[in-house]
């Protein structure tokens, strides 16, 4: 009988998560055994290693021609694009074992960071692309709107799971969707906290999804009208120690401004690994919610850049969490994989061609991220991402 992601092993050999003795290419062939154990038949499992090793050693786009050119001729483009595009394998059960496969080789996750990549396309009939605004980068493009799930320890970056926004679906629903079903899919992991590091969507619909799946949240808001999904998010102060409380809904840059003094300096590490610091505070909230059974305590977290202490110091982040009893500089410190997620989606993630996919449907889109994810991760385990910033 076939084994499935969930009876299927879950490691890789220590020679090959060893980053010291192993090229990305070997770590993929031992990842591609392991993940691509539910594809039924041997052939796709082959088809699945050579579209990997075809992402790592293409140089540029990674087209099913190039990758046909470099991997074996006129007759493999045809088989990639059909393995990809018109094949029927099923996707998931290979992100959650690349899931598991990751956790045992780097060590569990602090956290999952969700985050928005945008892909510009100028075609009119490939899955998803219209013109729209992306919010994480406040600018209009061309293209596809996808939703990456990262999984972020200490020494590996990569992507476990994604999701395209279609015409017509809620920007919201379909972020907080993709998450959920990521870490639903990873089993054991499910209950480490998610970062959404995606402007706009830490509104009460999305922190209600969360606390009914059991997951630990931590979400961006908006600053109030006009900033775009879940904008106007109204906050009631909880501390009665603090300005505000007794006083009404209030917007969350509002209530942080009117607090900052009592906030104190964090220590925090960029994502090129140097030292930084900011200022932050943190206060108890509560979202209004006409169900009175859905009424909980939050906490809501400002941070402020460089320059803190004076008077132009700009408000940089705002965040609110269920995770009431982290410390505040705790929770600044998870926010901050978004920055590392952001640095390696920015090289590492075009070196395996995470926005190259050339076919038109959805269900080739998925398949291709999956196996770019699995080449993806070959590059974190080999120790070879790059911050562009460095």
């Amino acid at each position: 009988m076939t084994a499935t992601a969930a009876t299927a092993p879950t490691t890789i050999s220590a020679a090959a998560a060893d980053r010291r003795t192993s090229s990305a290419g070997e770590i993929a062939d031992e990842l591609c055994a392991v993940v691509c154990d539910s594809l039924r038949r041997r052939d796709q499992r082959e088809k699945a290693r050579r579209y990997v090793r075809g992402l790592l050693s293409t140089p540029g786009r990674k087209s099913f021609r190039n990758m046909a050119g470099d991997i074996g001729g006129t007759a493999s483009e045809q088989s990639l694009h059909h393995f990809v595009t018109g094949s029927t394998w099923a996707w998931q059960p290979v992100r959650a074992a690349l899931a598991g496969c990751l956790e045992a080789a780097a060590g569990p996750p602090p956290a999952w960071v969700a985050q928005p990549m945008a892909i510009p396309r100028s075609g009119a009939h490939s899955v998803g692309v219209e013109h729209r605004f992306d919010p994480h980068r406040e600018r209009m493009f061309r293209g596809q709107q996808a939703f990456g799930t990262w999984f972020t320890s200490a020494g590996v970056v990569t992507p476990v799971g994604w999701e395209l926004l279609l015409p017509g679906s809620s920007y919201e629903e379909s972020a907080v969707g993709a998450v959920l079903a990521t870490v639903r899919r990873a089993g054991g992991a499910a209950a480490r906290p998610v970062v959404l590091d995606i402007r706009g969507i830490g509104t009460r619909p999305t922190m209600n999804r969360f606390a009914e799946a059991g997951v630990p949240v931590v979400a961006r808001v908006a600053a109030g009208a006009g900033a775009g999904a879940g904008a106007g998010n109204r906050f009631l102060v909880r501390d009665a120690a603090v300005p505000g409380f007794g006083g009404g809904e209030r917007g969350p840059a509002e209530i942080l401004r009117s607090v900052k003094a009592l906030g104190a300096p964090v220590e925090w590490t960029d994502a090129g690994g140097a030292a930084r610091s900011s200022w932050a505070v943190g206060v108890r909230v509560m979202m209004p919610d006409p169900a009175v059974a859905r009424r909980r305590e939050l906490l809501l977290v400002g941070e402020w850049g460089a320059g803190a202490g004076g008077p132009a110091a700009e408000l940089v982040g705002m965040w609110v969490t269920d995770l009431v009893r982290m410390p505040v500089g705790a929770v600044v410190r998870l926010t901050k994989g978004g920055l590392r997620v952001e640095a390696v989606a920015g090289a590492s993630g075009r070196t395996v061609g995470l926005r190259d996919y050339s076919g038109r449907g959805l269900g080739g889109w998925h398949r291709h991220v999956t196996l770019a994810s699995v080449a993806h991760a070959a590059v974190a385990l080999a120790g070879l991402e790059r911050d562009p910033r460095a």
